[in-house]
């Protein structure tokens, strides 16, 4: 054991804690930069992992430094250096981060000038299949794990591993170039940018880890990136319906946990959701309407929105929310839409009605899917079917405040 971590209690581990959390809220940021600067994906991550390390080292005795951000994208970049400078063969690209070492060069950003939104862009690239660009972008800019990952997308951590280094060496193979995409490769790209961010938001509103269980600095950055995104596309209502969205579910964040447990949003104290996030949210909602372009996040938004107009959870208008995802399931007929559908139909017909429809559902994967069974069982008095999907969907979930309500939920049978 190393003399910084005397042990899971001891103030080292604590530090090492720290540590990991500030690197995690600068992962993203860190690898866009080092990309931008050296255009190579593995250099940048090996370069970010040292910085970590030396982090490690250094933090838990000496304190966090004021701008962990800049300590880390100057330690990475330094031993980037360092390894390119041990090459026996070094290509144009490093030749070019060596000379720009002193850091004061800088390169035509383009109609995208966020480094982070830049490199989701580029990531984006269509020689990918739309899954590897996904997978590749939230693992690089998200600074989801592996594991994380292939939660999102529903499949094991092995695939999901494969699956992102096998689009790493298409990228290289293919030599794909990290420039800044020009103004007419937006929308083409558009559509895989927003499904990233939107995955990103997810991660942070219920996290899948044993971390955190709402990551604040996920939702946050999805939400920054989302109105630079609006900024460069202003004309574009599924990018307004994306950032409304998500303002809507973030301005009942302070009210999702309470006593370390999850506070679905029928129980939420709604005079804890932030008014003018609400707002705001509302506004968005509207430029919408007025548009008159229906798609799949501004369906999502409109969604949060009846929820955060009814002053009660009694009041809410389900019919409306039925009828908004029955549009939603036109535009996209995926199984995750009609589950969500389902519990809106609960609220509408009764939840035998809804549990027949959960139950024709290929979802045994995914653990929301025994979430609602679990909810719908218990509603129907089935408490022994309840008590078995509630263990399932435990079992589907490290979230430490999603566990302790499903836990709470399950004792309650009788």
């Amino acid at each position: 054991m190393s003399a910084h971590d005397p042990g899971p209690q001891g103030p080292g581990r604590q530090g090492a804690v720290a540590v990991e959390r500030v690197f995690r809220a600068e992962y993203g940021r860190l690898i866009a930069s080092l990309v931008r600067r050296f255009g190579d994906i593995d250099v940048a991550e090996e370069a970010a992992s040292e910085a970590l390390v030396v982090a490690l080292e250094k933090w838990p005795e000496t304190g966090v430094p004021p701008n962990p951000g800049g300590w880390l994208t100057t330690t990475a970049a330094n031993r980037a250096i360092d390894r390119i400078r041990r090459e026996s063969k070094r290509d144009a690209k490093h030749q070019a981060a060596l000379m720009t070492y002193d850091g004061t060069a800088h390169e035509p950003t383009g109609p995208v000038e966020d480094d982070r939104l830049r490199l989701i862009f580029t990531c984006c690239h269509p020689a990918l299949a739309p899954e590897a660009r996904i997978a590749l972008t939230l693992r690089l800019l998200g600074g989801l794990t592996v594991a994380e990952v292939a939660q999102a997308f529903l499949v094991p951590e092995t695939t999901m591993a494969q699956r992102i280094t096998r689009a790493k060496k298409k990228i290289a193979a293919a030599n794909v170039p990290y420039r800044v995409p020009e103004a007419a490769d937006l929308p083409e790209r558009l559509g895989t940018v927003l499904a990233v961010l939107f995955l990103v938001f997810n991660e942070g509103y219920l996290a899948s880890g044993d971390g955190d269980p709402v990551r604040t600095e996920l939702t946050r950055e999805a939400i920054r990136l989302t109105r630079v995104l609006r900024g460069l596309l202003p004309d574009e209502p599924e990018v307004t319906g994306l950032l409304a969205m998500m303002l809507l579910i973030e301005a009942r964040r302070e009210a999702r946990v309470r006593n370390g447990q999850l506070v679905p949003l029928h129980e939420q104290d709604r005079a804890g959701w932030d008014p003018a996030l609400v707002a705001k949210g509302h506004a968005l909602v509207r430029e919408c309407l007025a548009i008159n372009r229906p798609g799949r996040y501004q369906l999502l938004a409109a969604v949060n929105a009846v929820h955060t107009d009814a002053p009660t959870a009694a009041d809410t208008d389900w019919s409306q929310v039925v009828a908004l995802y029955d549009q939603l399931v036109r535009l996209d007929p995926s199984p995750i839409v009609a589950l969500n559908r389902a519990v809106a139909v609960a609220e509408l017909d009764g939840p035998s009605v809804a549990l027949a429809l959960v139950d024709r559902l290929p979802l045994q994967s995914y653990h929301p899917w025994h979430v609602v069974r679990a909810d719908l069982l218990r509603r129907l008095g089935r408490s022994t079917e309840a008590r078995d999907a509630y263990g399932a969907a435990l079992a589907g979930t490290q979230n430490s405040a999603e566990r302790a309500y499903l836990s709470r939920k399950r004792g309650e049978l009788v």
